[in-house]
């Protein structure tokens, strides 16, 4: 009786089996390259970011946390890297790269936004304000320093505060804007509760802000309130 064929010796150079979650990568990918980013949902965004931090695991569940962990992509990419670190699966390259991601981000907002005066490209200043400080767990007062043609000559964050409240010195924002020979101040801040109507402390800061501006000649164009069900313009509304 024959014997059966045994075949070519093993060499070594046999293909491993794939891993489940390879297929899913690469129809993740395709889809990414054949519908655009807008075809993909939020988890699947993050699944996409962690394939390079995380090549040998699967992404779709610990993309899956993120998302419940920090209710939405904003929220993952804005999270402190310690908190990112608490879900199961991300380590300091995962971290890492939502960090880097945050940053192109709110670098390719602020390119919209320099070289152009800011009264004519509102909407570009309320997308790049978003990016910046719509997604902080905590309060954060922004302040857009211009210049004669209301071109952007800066912008800092002068203070980060708790949930609900941020300190702001009207002394100091107008001496930052003398330091920079600014001719004009946009205010911006966010809430963390998601609704951007201003509080009575707001308005009255903003009043002090804008005379202190006013005694040396220092316009205050308007205050943005930011929040994730939209944002509040006290100039829009009659407040500035």
């Amino acid at each position: 009786m024959a014997k059966a064929d045994p075949g070519p010796p093993d060499d070594g150079t046999a293909t491993a089996p794939q891993p489940e979650y390879a297929g899913h990568r690469e129809r993740l990918r395709q889809r990414l390259l054949g519908s655009g980013a807008g075809a993909l949902a939020d988890y699947e965004i993050l699944e996409f970011l962690l394939f390079s931090a995380l090549p040998r695991q699967d992404t779709k569940p610990i993309a899956k946390a993120l998302i419940q962990r920090f209710g939405s992509l904003g929220g993952v990419l804005a999270a402190d890297a310690a908190d990112l670190m608490q879900v199961k699966g991300i380590k300091e390259a995962g971290a890492a790269t939502f960090k880097a991601v945050l940053e192109a981000a709110r670098r390719l907002a602020r390119e919209q936004v320099v070289e152009k005066p800011v009264l004519s490209s509102w909407q570009a200043v309320i997308d790049y304000c978003r990016i910046a400080v719509g997604h902080e767990p905590l309060e954060q007062f922004l302040l857009l320093f211009l210049d004669r043609k209301n071109r952007l000559l800066a912008d800092e964050k002068q203070q980060r505060g708790t949930v609900d409240h941020t300190p702001v010195y009207p002394r100091e924002v107008v001496k930052r804007a003398l330091d920079l020979k600014a001719s004009a101040i946009v205010l911006v801040h966010n809430h963390p509760s998601g609704d951007p109507t201003p509080s009575r402390l707001d308005v009255e800061t903003t009043k002090e802000i804008a005379a202190a501006a006013a005694k040396l000649g220092i316009a205050v164009h308007d205050h943005i309130v930011i929040g994730s069900a939209g944002h509040f313009s006290f100039r829009a509304e009659g407040l500035l």
